[in-house]
């Protein structure tokens, strides 16, 4: 064990149990990495859309609370949250592929290339995953921007006559961020290690598909080796948010 616990330490995963019972070595991290880096290419893709976005649309909708712009954002976000990842999906490959035909319904990378050559084939893996995020972080920027707004230090800049959107930037949203950090970890942590939903919908050769295939043919190394690799980017993730709310 302490042997094997080494290699992790220095990055040998160790052999495929699956390159064994072929006759031969294989290693783990030869066949994970590039499938760990297609994860975090679709995975930076998102954060990049979702935190500006939700931080828009909360900002919006806490600053015209009661407004028809409001209960819009607010309904609509409620509703994207509620549904599956494989349902949002399934109806954006009806739309775009079966209806519309301006989109790939697989999400297919040749050997030794990356996503980013074909753009086209992470367009609807990327909005799949904006509906299963974006939503909760709306509601928590709303939510934080509310309770900011409410206070007494908010009241005071707005009677010293400063511009209301100064007010809302400044002293609101600055605010506000710090609950919102932990939303925005906690999506991360997901878009690394929980999107094998979305992934095998799409058969995008991501790390969570590579885990759906190790247990199918029940390589348990592999399976174990995907587990710390995920374990530690949950671990990384939540440490960075920790010390960006400090």
């Amino acid at each position: 064990y302490l042997d094997w616990l080494g290699g992790v330490l220095t990055g040998d995963l160790g052999n495929s149990a699956a390159g064994y019972a072929a006759g031969a070595e294989q290693a783990i991290w030869d066949d994970i990495r590039g499938q760990l880096w297609n994860t975090v290419i679709l995975a930076a893709i998102v954060v990049a859309l979702m935190i500006p976005l939700s931080l828009l649309l909360g900002v919006v909708a806490a600053t015209g609370v009661g407004r028809l712009r409001d209960h819009a954002i607010s309904l609509g976000s409620l509703a994207v949250v509620s549904l599956p990842e494989f349902i949002i999906g399934s109806l954006l490959i009806v739309v775009f592929f079966s209806w519309l035909d301006v989109l790939p319904p697989v999400s297919l990378v040749p050997p030794r290339t990356s996503p980013l050559e074909r753009p086209e084939i992470l367009v609807l893996p990327t909005l799949t995953l904006l509906g299963a995020t974006l939503a909760g972080s709306t509601r928590m920027v709303r939510a934080g921007m509310l309770e900011s707004l409410r206070s007494d230090y908010v009241q005071m800049a707005r009677l010293n006559g400063l511009p209301e959107r100064m007010v809302v930037l400044r002293y609101g949203l600055r605010n506000a961020l710090a609950p919102a950090v932990q939303v925005f970890a906690q999506n991360v942590q997901y878009l690394i290690g929980g999107i094998i939903v979305v992934e095998y919908l799409f058969n995008y050769p991501g790390i969570g598909k590579e885990l759906v295939d190790a247990v199918a043919i029940r390589d348990v190394r592999a399976v174990q080796s995907i587990a710390i690799v995920i374990a530690a980017v949950y671990i990384a993730v939540n440490i960075v948010a920790d010390l960006v709310v400090v």
